[in-house]
Protein backbone atom coordinates (compact mmCIF):
# COMPACT_ATOMS: atom_id res chain seq x y z
CA UNK A 1 0.00 0.00 0.00
CA UNK A 2 1.63 3.48 -1.03
CA UNK A 3 1.14 4.86 2.49
CA UNK A 4 1.46 8.67 1.31
CA UNK A 5 -1.89 7.82 -0.40
CA UNK A 6 -3.95 9.18 2.43
CA UNK A 7 -7.54 7.18 2.02
CA UNK A 8 -9.87 10.57 1.16
CA UNK A 9 -13.32 9.50 2.08
CA UNK A 10 -15.99 11.13 -0.08
CA UNK A 11 -16.39 15.33 0.66
CA UNK A 12 -19.98 14.56 1.11
CA UNK A 13 -19.37 11.87 3.96
CA UNK A 14 -16.55 13.83 6.12
CA UNK A 15 -19.05 16.49 6.07
CA UNK A 16 -22.35 14.25 6.94
CA UNK A 17 -24.00 15.08 10.12
CA UNK A 18 -23.59 12.54 12.94
CA UNK A 19 -26.15 11.17 13.99
CA UNK A 20 -25.86 11.63 17.51
CA UNK A 21 -24.82 15.58 17.08
CA UNK A 22 -27.28 18.30 17.74
CA UNK A 23 -27.19 20.87 15.07
CA UNK A 24 -27.97 24.40 16.11
CA UNK A 25 -30.20 26.56 13.73
CA UNK A 26 -28.76 29.63 15.04
CA UNK A 27 -27.49 32.07 12.26
CA UNK A 28 -23.89 32.84 12.75
CA UNK A 29 -24.52 36.93 13.29
CA UNK A 30 -26.34 36.11 16.14
CA UNK A 31 -23.16 34.11 17.99
CA UNK A 32 -20.81 37.47 18.89
CA UNK A 33 -23.57 38.77 20.21
CA UNK A 34 -24.61 35.42 22.36
CA UNK A 35 -20.77 35.14 22.93
CA UNK A 36 -20.29 38.82 24.33
CA UNK A 37 -19.35 38.74 28.14
CA UNK A 38 -18.58 34.73 27.94
CA UNK A 39 -15.61 33.06 29.70
CA UNK A 40 -14.20 30.58 27.68
CA UNK A 41 -11.89 27.75 29.73
CA UNK A 42 -9.53 26.33 27.03
CA UNK A 43 -8.26 23.05 28.17
CA UNK A 44 -4.39 23.24 25.98
CA UNK A 45 -1.13 21.66 26.92
CA UNK A 46 0.98 24.23 28.19
CA UNK A 47 4.35 22.53 27.50
CA UNK A 48 5.90 24.98 25.51
CA UNK A 49 6.61 28.79 26.45
CA UNK A 50 6.11 29.90 22.89
CA UNK A 51 2.71 28.38 22.52
CA UNK A 52 1.72 29.63 25.69
CA UNK A 53 2.61 33.08 24.97
CA UNK A 54 0.70 32.49 21.64
CA UNK A 55 -2.39 31.81 23.57
CA UNK A 56 -1.77 34.61 25.60
CA UNK A 57 -1.93 37.10 22.33
CA UNK A 58 -5.13 35.18 21.01
CA UNK A 59 -7.01 35.85 24.84
CA UNK A 60 -5.81 40.07 24.21
CA UNK A 61 -7.39 39.59 20.45
CA UNK A 62 -10.71 38.07 21.57
CA UNK A 63 -10.94 40.23 24.27
CA UNK A 64 -10.66 43.85 22.86
CA UNK A 65 -12.72 42.43 19.15
CA UNK A 66 -15.19 39.92 21.41
CA UNK A 67 -15.25 40.72 24.60
CA UNK A 68 -14.74 37.31 25.15
CA UNK A 69 -12.53 36.65 28.10
CA UNK A 70 -10.20 33.47 27.49
CA UNK A 71 -9.03 31.65 30.08
CA UNK A 72 -6.38 29.17 29.14
CA UNK A 73 -6.40 25.96 31.52
CA UNK A 74 -3.19 24.67 31.28
CA UNK A 75 -2.71 20.81 30.95
CA UNK A 76 0.41 18.45 30.54
CA UNK A 77 -2.31 15.69 28.82
CA UNK A 78 -5.09 16.09 26.88
CA UNK A 79 -6.39 13.12 28.13
CA UNK A 80 -7.24 15.04 31.25
CA UNK A 81 -9.70 16.57 29.51
CA UNK A 82 -11.22 13.93 28.01
CA UNK A 83 -11.47 12.32 31.46
CA UNK A 84 -13.53 15.17 33.04
CA UNK A 85 -15.78 15.77 30.62
CA UNK A 86 -16.78 11.75 30.79
CA UNK A 87 -16.70 12.34 34.31
CA UNK A 88 -19.18 15.38 34.64
CA UNK A 89 -21.67 13.31 32.32
CA UNK A 90 -21.60 10.62 34.50
CA UNK A 91 -22.36 12.89 37.16
CA UNK A 92 -25.35 13.80 35.32
CA UNK A 93 -24.21 17.38 34.50
CA UNK A 94 -24.97 18.00 31.09
CA UNK A 95 -25.44 21.41 30.74
CA UNK A 96 -22.54 23.14 32.98
CA UNK A 97 -18.90 21.87 32.12
CA UNK A 98 -15.84 23.27 32.92
CA UNK A 99 -14.13 22.68 29.55
CA UNK A 100 -15.21 25.10 27.08
CA UNK A 101 -12.80 24.27 24.57
CA UNK A 102 -10.06 21.58 23.86
CA UNK A 103 -7.31 21.09 22.01
CA UNK A 104 -6.69 18.10 20.35
CA UNK A 105 -6.55 15.14 17.66
CA UNK A 106 -5.67 11.78 17.46
CA UNK A 107 -6.90 9.42 20.03
CA UNK A 108 -8.55 11.79 22.16
CA UNK A 109 -10.84 13.35 19.85
CA UNK A 110 -11.28 9.81 18.59
CA UNK A 111 -12.51 8.77 22.22
CA UNK A 112 -14.67 11.74 22.74
CA UNK A 113 -16.46 11.48 19.41
CA UNK A 114 -17.42 7.38 20.66
CA UNK A 115 -18.75 8.57 23.74
CA UNK A 116 -20.59 11.30 22.34
CA UNK A 117 -19.36 14.10 24.06
CA UNK A 118 -18.51 16.64 21.89
CA UNK A 119 -20.95 19.42 20.62
CA UNK A 120 -21.47 19.99 16.79
CA UNK A 121 -21.15 19.45 14.01
CA UNK A 122 -19.97 23.58 14.29
CA UNK A 123 -17.00 23.82 12.20
CA UNK A 124 -18.68 24.55 8.55
CA UNK A 125 -20.99 27.12 10.54
CA UNK A 126 -17.58 29.24 11.54
CA UNK A 127 -16.95 31.84 8.65
CA UNK A 128 -13.23 31.28 8.42
CA UNK A 129 -13.87 27.35 7.82
CA UNK A 130 -14.05 28.37 4.17
CA UNK A 131 -10.56 29.41 4.09
CA UNK A 132 -9.65 25.74 4.39
CA UNK A 133 -10.66 24.69 0.76
CA UNK A 134 -11.52 21.19 2.49
CA UNK A 135 -12.46 20.32 -1.15
CA UNK A 136 -8.92 20.55 -2.17
CA UNK A 137 -7.44 19.68 1.64
CA UNK A 138 -8.95 16.72 3.27
CA UNK A 139 -6.10 16.60 5.97
CA UNK A 140 -8.29 19.37 7.52
CA UNK A 141 -11.60 17.19 7.75
CA UNK A 142 -9.48 13.92 8.60
CA UNK A 143 -7.99 13.33 11.91
CA UNK A 144 -6.02 10.13 12.24
CA UNK A 145 -8.36 8.41 9.34
CA UNK A 146 -11.54 9.61 11.59
CA UNK A 147 -13.90 11.63 8.91
CA UNK A 148 -14.37 14.74 11.53
CA UNK A 149 -17.88 15.31 10.81
CA UNK A 150 -17.38 19.44 11.82
CA UNK A 151 -16.76 18.18 15.22
CA UNK A 152 -13.87 19.66 15.74
CA UNK A 153 -11.78 22.95 13.70
CA UNK A 154 -8.85 22.93 12.35
CA UNK A 155 -6.32 25.02 14.10
CA UNK A 156 -2.85 23.69 12.72
CA UNK A 157 -0.32 21.53 10.94
CA UNK A 158 2.70 19.19 12.01
CA UNK A 159 5.55 16.83 10.62
CA UNK A 160 8.30 15.37 11.99
CA UNK A 161 11.00 16.81 11.23
CA UNK A 162 14.95 15.87 12.08
CA UNK A 163 17.31 18.27 13.20
CA UNK A 164 21.44 18.21 13.72
CA UNK A 165 24.10 20.45 14.77
CA UNK A 166 26.06 20.58 11.49
CA UNK A 167 29.27 21.63 13.18
CA UNK A 168 29.42 17.92 15.31
CA UNK A 169 28.27 15.81 12.50
CA UNK A 170 30.38 15.97 9.17
CA UNK A 171 29.04 13.23 7.37
CA UNK A 172 25.71 13.38 5.97
CA UNK A 173 22.45 12.88 8.52
CA UNK A 174 21.08 9.51 8.44
CA UNK A 175 17.94 9.65 5.83
CA UNK A 176 15.90 6.45 7.03
CA UNK A 177 15.02 4.49 10.04
CA UNK A 178 18.08 1.63 8.77
CA UNK A 179 20.30 4.55 8.65
CA UNK A 180 19.28 6.03 11.99
CA UNK A 181 19.91 2.62 13.38
CA UNK A 182 23.52 2.62 11.86
CA UNK A 183 24.51 6.03 13.26
CA UNK A 184 22.95 5.73 16.93
CA UNK A 185 25.45 2.93 16.42
CA UNK A 186 28.57 4.46 15.36
CA UNK A 187 27.87 7.37 17.89
CA UNK A 188 26.71 5.98 21.11
CA UNK A 189 24.53 8.27 23.84
CA UNK A 190 24.03 11.08 20.74
CA UNK A 191 20.58 10.21 20.08
CA UNK A 192 17.14 9.66 22.04
CA UNK A 193 13.06 10.14 21.69
CA UNK A 194 10.86 11.23 24.35
CA UNK A 195 9.20 8.59 26.95
CA UNK A 196 6.26 7.09 26.10
CA UNK A 197 3.42 8.35 26.57
CA UNK A 198 4.61 11.45 25.20
CA UNK A 199 3.39 12.45 22.43
CA UNK A 200 6.46 13.25 19.86
CA UNK A 201 7.81 9.98 21.50
CA UNK A 202 4.86 8.14 20.61
CA UNK A 203 5.07 9.47 17.01
CA UNK A 204 8.78 8.22 16.85
CA UNK A 205 7.22 4.61 17.48
CA UNK A 206 4.80 5.48 14.32
CA UNK A 207 7.19 6.54 12.46
CA UNK A 208 9.64 3.29 13.01
CA UNK A 209 6.39 0.75 12.97
CA UNK A 210 5.36 2.50 9.54
CA UNK A 211 8.96 2.04 8.36
CA UNK A 212 9.61 -1.42 9.30
CA UNK A 213 6.15 -3.27 9.12
CA UNK A 214 5.62 -5.66 6.46
CA UNK A 215 1.70 -5.47 6.89
CA UNK A 216 1.53 -1.34 7.30
CA UNK A 217 -1.34 -1.29 5.75
CA UNK A 218 -2.83 -2.53 9.30
CA UNK A 219 -2.02 0.44 10.98
CA UNK A 220 -4.81 2.39 8.95
CA UNK A 221 -7.72 -0.27 10.25
CA UNK A 222 -8.28 -0.56 14.56
CA UNK A 223 -5.59 -2.18 15.95
CA UNK A 224 -8.18 -4.78 16.91
CA UNK A 225 -8.87 -6.10 13.31
CA UNK A 226 -5.31 -6.93 13.05
CA UNK A 227 -2.69 -8.92 14.60
CA UNK A 228 -0.50 -6.64 17.11
CA UNK A 229 1.97 -8.90 18.06
CA UNK A 230 3.14 -10.46 14.42
CA UNK A 231 2.65 -6.41 13.15
CA UNK A 232 5.00 -4.88 15.85
CA UNK A 233 7.80 -7.65 15.75
CA UNK A 234 9.75 -5.67 13.81
CA UNK A 235 9.73 -2.35 16.08
CA UNK A 236 10.34 -3.91 19.00
CA UNK A 237 13.37 -5.68 17.12
CA UNK A 238 14.40 -2.22 16.01
CA UNK A 239 13.97 -0.91 19.51
CA UNK A 240 15.66 -3.69 21.25
CA UNK A 241 18.92 -2.80 19.33
CA UNK A 242 18.63 0.81 19.21
CA UNK A 243 17.95 1.29 22.68
CA UNK A 244 21.67 0.68 24.14
CA UNK A 245 23.18 2.79 21.53
CA UNK A 246 20.68 6.08 22.96
CA UNK A 247 21.59 9.01 25.24
CA UNK A 248 22.41 7.30 28.95
CA UNK A 249 21.94 3.83 27.00
CA UNK A 250 18.65 3.86 27.13
CA UNK A 251 17.75 3.72 30.02
CA UNK A 252 16.52 7.17 30.90
CA UNK A 253 14.33 9.20 28.51
CA UNK A 254 13.74 12.96 28.09
CA UNK A 255 10.33 13.60 29.16
CA UNK A 256 9.45 15.82 26.27
CA UNK A 257 10.09 17.16 22.87
CA UNK A 258 11.11 20.43 24.51
CA UNK A 259 13.46 18.65 27.08
CA UNK A 260 14.79 17.02 24.50
CA UNK A 261 15.57 19.93 22.56
CA UNK A 262 17.05 21.33 25.62
CA UNK A 263 20.00 18.32 25.37
CA UNK A 264 20.45 19.22 21.78
CA UNK A 265 21.06 22.87 23.22
CA UNK A 266 23.22 21.59 26.12
CA UNK A 267 25.69 19.80 23.49
CA UNK A 268 24.58 16.30 24.88
CA UNK A 269 22.73 15.77 21.75
CA UNK A 270 23.74 15.87 18.19
CA UNK A 271 20.69 14.43 16.22
CA UNK A 272 16.88 14.88 17.54
CA UNK A 273 13.16 15.61 15.81
CA UNK A 274 10.49 18.13 16.64
CA UNK A 275 6.62 17.79 15.50
CA UNK A 276 6.97 21.27 14.26
CA UNK A 277 9.08 22.20 11.47
CA UNK A 278 10.02 25.52 12.22
CA UNK A 279 10.78 24.68 15.51
CA UNK A 280 14.39 24.12 14.77
CA UNK A 281 14.81 28.23 12.77
CA UNK A 282 12.70 29.27 16.18
CA UNK A 283 15.12 28.06 18.60
CA UNK A 284 18.17 29.67 16.32
CA UNK A 285 16.40 33.08 16.73
CA UNK A 286 15.95 32.63 20.35
CA UNK A 287 19.54 31.37 20.70
CA UNK A 288 18.56 28.37 22.09
CA UNK A 289 19.91 26.47 19.26
CA UNK A 290 23.74 27.28 17.40
CA UNK A 291 23.34 28.73 13.78
CA UNK A 292 24.88 25.63 12.51
CA UNK A 293 21.87 23.68 13.10
CA UNK A 294 20.11 22.09 10.04
CA UNK A 295 16.83 20.64 9.47
CA UNK A 296 15.58 17.63 7.10
CA UNK A 297 13.09 15.03 6.42
CA UNK A 298 13.62 11.56 6.23
CA UNK A 299 13.84 9.97 2.37
CA UNK A 300 9.90 9.00 1.58
CA UNK A 301 8.42 11.35 3.99
CA UNK A 302 7.91 11.61 7.64
CA UNK A 303 4.88 11.18 9.66
CA UNK A 304 2.38 14.65 9.32
CA UNK A 305 -0.74 15.75 10.75
CA UNK A 306 -3.69 18.46 11.66
CA UNK A 307 -4.40 19.18 15.09
CA UNK A 308 -8.22 20.78 16.03
CA UNK A 309 -9.98 22.42 18.53
CA UNK A 310 -13.24 20.67 19.80
CA UNK A 311 -16.24 21.89 21.53
CA UNK A 312 -17.09 19.38 24.52
CA UNK A 313 -21.15 19.46 24.54
CA UNK A 314 -21.92 20.10 27.94
CA UNK A 315 -20.02 23.18 27.68
CA UNK A 316 -22.18 26.12 28.57
CA UNK A 317 -20.08 28.68 26.67
CA UNK A 318 -20.66 27.73 23.63
CA UNK A 319 -21.11 30.85 21.43
CA UNK A 320 -17.93 31.98 23.34
CA UNK A 321 -15.81 29.02 22.44
CA UNK A 322 -17.15 28.92 18.50
CA UNK A 323 -16.40 32.50 18.43
CA UNK A 324 -12.56 32.00 19.42
CA UNK A 325 -12.38 28.79 17.19
CA UNK A 326 -13.14 30.95 14.29
CA UNK A 327 -10.54 33.76 15.39
CA UNK A 328 -8.04 31.08 15.38
CA UNK A 329 -8.99 30.76 11.28
CA UNK A 330 -8.69 34.32 10.73
CA UNK A 331 -5.69 35.07 8.10
CA UNK A 332 -4.35 37.44 11.32
CA UNK A 333 -4.38 34.75 13.76
CA UNK A 334 -2.77 32.25 11.11
CA UNK A 335 -0.04 34.40 9.87
CA UNK A 336 0.52 35.82 13.82
CA UNK A 337 1.10 31.43 14.91
CA UNK A 338 3.21 30.62 11.75
CA UNK A 339 5.92 33.89 12.35
CA UNK A 340 9.11 32.13 13.43
CA UNK A 341 9.42 34.77 15.99
CA UNK A 342 6.11 33.75 17.89
CA UNK A 343 5.56 30.06 17.13
CA UNK A 344 6.16 28.82 13.58
CA UNK A 345 3.61 26.17 13.64
CA UNK A 346 2.47 25.96 9.98
CA UNK A 347 -1.00 27.73 8.92
CA UNK A 348 -4.12 25.16 7.70
CA UNK A 349 -5.33 27.94 5.59
CA UNK A 350 -4.86 27.51 1.53
CA UNK A 351 -2.83 30.23 1.33
CA UNK A 352 -2.24 30.13 -2.26
CA UNK A 353 -6.29 30.55 -2.22
CA UNK A 354 -6.45 33.77 0.06
CA UNK A 355 -7.28 37.12 -1.33
CA UNK A 356 -3.89 39.61 -1.96
CA UNK A 357 -4.11 41.35 1.32
CA UNK A 358 -4.31 38.06 3.35
CA UNK A 359 -2.06 36.26 1.51
CA UNK A 360 0.59 39.08 2.40
CA UNK A 361 0.24 38.06 5.81
CA UNK A 362 1.72 35.01 5.09
CA UNK A 363 4.93 36.32 3.14
CA UNK A 364 7.96 36.25 5.40
CA UNK A 365 11.53 35.50 4.13
CA UNK A 366 14.25 34.24 6.29
CA UNK A 367 17.78 33.26 5.50
CA UNK A 368 17.73 30.78 8.86
CA UNK A 369 19.29 27.72 7.81
CA UNK A 370 17.77 25.71 9.85
CA UNK A 371 14.16 26.78 8.16
CA UNK A 372 13.14 24.04 5.62
CA UNK A 373 11.50 24.91 2.06
CA UNK A 374 7.87 24.54 1.60
CA UNK A 375 8.67 22.02 -0.45
CA UNK A 376 10.52 19.85 1.54
CA UNK A 377 7.71 19.21 3.44
CA UNK A 378 5.64 17.51 0.51
CA UNK A 379 5.82 13.70 1.65
CA UNK A 380 3.74 13.47 4.25
CA UNK A 381 2.71 10.08 5.49
CA UNK A 382 -0.80 9.96 7.14
CA UNK A 383 -1.47 8.99 10.66
CA UNK A 384 -2.46 5.60 11.50
CA UNK A 385 -5.81 4.48 13.10
CA UNK A 386 -5.69 6.40 16.70
CA UNK A 387 -6.19 2.46 18.25
CA UNK A 388 -2.69 2.17 17.08
CA UNK A 389 -1.32 5.07 19.50
CA UNK A 390 -2.60 3.56 22.58
CA UNK A 391 -1.73 -0.14 21.95
CA UNK A 392 1.71 0.97 21.24
CA UNK A 393 2.00 3.12 24.53
CA UNK A 394 1.27 0.21 26.43
CA UNK A 395 2.94 -2.19 24.46
CA UNK A 396 6.01 -0.14 25.11
CA UNK A 397 5.56 0.44 28.99
CA UNK A 398 5.26 -3.14 29.75
CA UNK A 399 7.98 -4.21 27.82
CA UNK A 400 10.82 -1.52 29.10
CA UNK A 401 9.00 0.55 32.10
CA UNK A 402 11.32 -1.04 35.12
CA UNK A 403 13.59 -3.74 32.98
Amino acid sequence: MPLRLLRVLPLAAMLALPLHATPSTQKWQDVPDEARGQTVYWHAWAGDTRINDYIDWVKRRVREEHEVELVHVKIEDTGSAVSRVLAERSAGNHDDGSVDLVWLNGENFAAMKENDLLYGPFAERLPNFALTHPEHNPEVVTDFTLPTEGLESPWGKAQITFYYDAALLEEQPPRSMAQLLAWAETNPGRFTYPRIPDFLGSTFLKQALIALAEEAEALYEPVEQSDFEAVTVPLWEYLDTLHPHLWRSGRQFPASGPEMRRLMSDGELTLAFTFNPAEPAAAVADFELPESTRSYILDGGTLGNVHFVAIPYNSPHKAGAMVVANFLLSPEAQAHKQDLAVWGDPTVLDVARLGEESRALFEQTSDNPALLEPQALAETLPEPHPSWMTALQEAWQARYVGR
